[in-house]
């Protein structure tokens, strides 16, 4: 089966099982989602939505959140793992919105790129999720999915990014990102995965 026709009958399934697929991390607006989704990096949502109302009650911001400080940034967000390089990041960051962009988180790309703890699969769900652009982003999981799916033989993340955006419809994009998180929390995980019981994984993996 071609990539484009196991990509487009992948699609239908994903649009019968998960037709609305919510952002999956507590959010208010753009900047707070951007804290969010870096304190998500190698931890889970759930653990990162417990987090950040705690973080958020303190400080919503860019400027409360420079006020709050770096060792007390650290303090709350310890749980969600690797709390130094974060905490930094987070306060680095918030410094940069309120000089540089009047505390407003900027749509461009590659202006997310170069703010700290900001990497391509950041910025591809900020400029997806939180202002609309059609964006593919990456993670490990769907990584993992579109190999086993065989929708790519990429050897990381931005070369199977480029496979994914040539298998779907652009406007499609950012709700296939969601819709393969779910898929993969639900039927495809990591570990302890039998393929023969996965609605893709079944006929999609290549012998």
């Amino acid at each position: 089966m071609k990539r484009e026709e196991k990509a487009k009958k992948i699609l239908k399934i994903l649009n019968e099982l998960f037709p609305k697929p919510e952002i999956p991390l507590t959010h208010r607006d753009p900047y707070t989602f951007l804290i969010a989704v870096i304190l998500s990096q190698q931890c889970t949502d759930a653990r990162v939505n417990q987090i950040t109302p705690l973080l958020f009650e303190k400080a919503k911001t860019p400027k409360e959140m420079v006020k709050l400080g770096e060792k007390k940034i650290e303090d709350l967000i310890r749980p969600v793992g690797l709390a130094k390089t974060k905490a930094r990041n987070i306060y680095e960051l918030s410094k940069i919105l309120v000089s540089s962009y009047d505390s407003e988180v900027p749509k461009s790309f590659d202006e997310l790129l170069a703010l700290p703890g900001v990497g391509r699969k950041t910025a591809s769900v900020l400029v997806s999720q939180a202002f609309g652009e059609d964006a593919f982003a990456v993670d490990t999981h769907i990584h993992r999915l579109a190999k086993r799916w065989g929708l790519t033989r990429g050897k990381n993340r931005e070369e199977t990014e480029n496979d994914l955006k040539a298998a779907f419809p652009k406007k499609t994009w950012s709700q296939v990102h969601l819709q393969m998180i779910y898929f993969g929390r639900s039927y495809c995980p990591a570990r302890n995965h039998n393929p023969a019981d996965c609605p893709i994984c079944s006929w999609a993996m290549e012998k």
